[in-house]
């Protein structure tokens, strides 16, 4: 496949430059004219998002360049059975709006190592802070800027450093001068501009397939089921389900970069809201990402590397002036992630180290200093990191960042679990599942990826290591518990929620529409 550069007019380059103009615009008007004289929290956005910016602005940070390619892939590849990553994650959402969020902005918190700080005490506070920002500058900034910018090189064919040092730049503009604020309102933007455009992708495409029943007809009828045998050899339905709700409850209801809009939100019922809306948003993931993959099989049956099924729709379907809003599309997309993983960074470090440890008098100005020199500072790590990856050869990165989320998961997973359900779970047995427990884990993966790759060993499906590794960590947690003579302090007033703050009518009425039309959709996409 050639460069898509070479397929791009002068009218694809105004449109992509002319959009990157009116975001720098929008960030600027946002962060010195409207906001110039608060004094809010650059972090939370002053607790002012509602419903429909929460929801878009979990969407947006969810949805990267990295996921569009790998959807498509996937999509070329076995159909729809990745869809499970986004329709299956509608239980833990649901977890986070009535278990966990309730309790987050009850504590009134900005950061989830804070609230772990009064569950625990400072010591599993600095260790989860340390954890936080580790696991942010790897899962979501660096391998998410490698995959990004192997996609804008081939896009714009320009070297992987200046695509890399491209987006850190637009993306910690929003980070460090408008904060969360900013970001939210242009992923509003962004998110409407991406269904659009993929949803034009899909309908041409389908339509230059002879339609939605010409495409069932040329496919296998294993595309179209979300449960695929045990013994399938990518995705085995055993696999999907003990292991992706380690993974889940992990992503969904513990990283700082995915709730932290659940925490600036205004009320707890507009968290609530905005959770359920990104449920409704993640069934869009399926048709708007993994659909063109399917389409793009039989379209293109000879492609030879799956991951460039999207962007062979693209190059193949679009006529000049649509080729460079899709590359708009996608870059928005990135500095969405990435803007949002910065504000998380900087969020975590300022407030939790920072100002936890340092300097607990710091006035706002001091604070908004500090975290947009953090943000400088892990934009430079992010880029230096994000190189050191492109230099490794020979591993197909999409498959070893789904693993690596895997093997991050369970140390996190089972201390917010048991921290939130057992009010007699103990200091001791947090830490410690945070740091032999995370050895255990990450070494676990190093092995599974690089010591004995999998592939040349026999290893058991990397969903399945990490709900054994959640089991074992889990044992550990209960043991040290009811053997730690010193006991835990009682923390029910924390961990209690509150009867005023229990769902509405309203927020019941959409999580009950929404798990019906979840259950609907698993049973028709199966048996095929």
């Amino acid at each position: 496949m050639n460069q898509i550069s070479s397929f791009l007019e002068p009218i694809d380059y105004a449109i992509v430059v002319g959009y990157l103009l009116i975001l720098v615009a929008f960030g600027y008007y946002i962060s010195f004219i409207k906001n110039k004289k608060t004094d809010e929290s650059i972090f939370l956005a002053g607790n002012t998002l509602g419903w429909t910016s929460i929801g878009l602005n979990m969407w947006g940070t969810n949805v990267g360049p990295s996921m569009l390619i790998a959807s498509a892939s996937v999509g070329f590849t076995t159909g729809i059975v990745a869809g499970n990553f986004a329709w299956y994650a509608f239980i833990f959402i649901l977890l986070l709006a009535v278990v966990f969020s309730p309790r987050y902005l009850g504590a009134k918190v900005l950061t989830l190592p804070e609230f772990m700080g009064k569950r625990f005490g400072d010591s599993t506070r600095n260790i989860l802070a340390w954890y936080t920002l580790i696991t942010i500058l790897i899962s979501w900034l660096s391998l998410t800027l490698f995959a990004g910018g192997i996609l804008v090189q081939q896009l714009l064919n320009i070297p992987m450093y200046l695509s890399v040092i491209l987006m850190v730049v637009l993306s910690g503009f929003f980070a460090a001068a408008g904060g969360l604020k900013a970001i939210a309102y242009t992923n509003v933007f962004q998110m409407l501009l991406l269904i659009a455009v993929s949803l034009l992708l899909v309908v041409m495409g389908v339509n230059k397939a002879g339609g939605l029943e010409a495409i069932y007809a040329q496919t296998p009828g294993s595309y179209w089921n979300l449960l695929l045998p045990a013994d399938d050899k990518n995705y085995p339905w055993i696999a999907i389900l003990l292991g992706y709700p380690i993974m889940g409850v992990w992503f969904w209801c513990t990283d700082q970069s995915m709730v932290q809009s659940v925490l600036g939100a205004k009320n707890l019922k507009e968290g609530q809201l905005g959770a359920n809306f990104i449920g409704w948003l993640k069934i869009l993931d399926v048709p708007l990402f993994i659909l063109p993959g399917i389409v793009c099989f039989v379209l293109f049956p000879q492609l030879k590397n799956p991951d460039e099924a999207y962007l062979t729709m693209v190059t193949q379907l679009f006529p000049a002036g649509l080729r460079g809003l899709i590359i708009v599309v996608l870059i928005a997309a990135l500095i969405s992630t990435i803007g949002s993983a910065l504000n998380s960074l900087s969020t975590v470090f300022t407030m939790d180290i920072y100002v936890k440890k340092h300097n607990q008098d710091a006035s706002q100005a001091t604070i908004k200093k500090t975290g947009r020199l953090v943000v400088l500072v892990g934009s430079l790590l992010s880029i230096f990191i994000t190189l050191a990856i492109d230099s490794i050869k020979g591993l197909n990165l999409f498959d070893v960042f789904q693993s690596v989320l895997g093997f991050i998961a369970p140390p996190m997973s089972v201390v917010f679990l048991f921290g939130v359900l057992w009010n007699k779970t103990t200091t001791k047995a947090a830490n410690l599942v945070l740091t032999l427990g995370t050895v255990i884990s990450l070494g676990t993966g190093v092995l599974y990826l690089w010591v004995f790759p999998n592939g040349q060993y026999n290893w058991p499906h990397f969903l399945l290591l990490s709900f054994y590794i959640f089991v074992v960590l889990s044992l550990m947690t209960y043991l040290i518990t009811i053997t730690d003579k010193a006991g835990q302090k009682d923390h029910g007033v924390l961990l209690r929620i509150d009867p005023a703050a229990k769902p509405d009518k309203q927020v019941k009425l959409l999580w009950a529409a929404l798990t019906i039309v979840m259950v609907a959709l698993y049973f028709f996409f199966n048996g095929h």
